[in-house]
């Protein structure tokens, strides 16, 4: 029966780390100052992101034929990446708090909140 205890115990065990391992996997684009977004199908996703000052998104177009754009225009700082291609990105710092929304000029629908503390 000690046997069998020590089966459960390790795979409750593995199973809780396996768990974790996933959620880091899935949030790890989120964590730090490296926030990974992509622009598929129109959208930006996720669509909402939180940061500190001076932390920045990476924005990755990950369609294979649209070409997208990301820019920023508030009183307090700007930002236009220009054409990103298919596969290319763009790196965008937020120097400043406050809550910004990102654009994609080729289609306007695209939108991604960016709040920084």
């Amino acid at each position: 029966m000690q046997s069998c205890n020590r089966k459960l115990v390790l795979v409750m065990l593995f199973g809780a780390f396996g768990s974790t391992a996933m959620t880091g996997l899935a949030t790890a684009s989120l964590s730090g100052s490296d926030h990974i977004i992509f622009q598929k199908g129109k959208r930006f996703g996720p669509g909402d992101v939180a940061l500190h000052v001076g932390e920045h998104i990476t924005v990755v177009n990950d369609d294979d034929n649209f070409v997208h754009q990301a820019y920023v225009e508030s009183e307090t700082f700007a930002f236009d990446s220009g054409d990103i291609e298919p596969g290319a990105r763009a790196v965008i710092t937020f120097p400043t708090e406050g809550d910004f929304t990102v654009l994609c000029g080729v289609h306007p629908k695209m939108k991604l909140a960016v709040h920084v503390r």
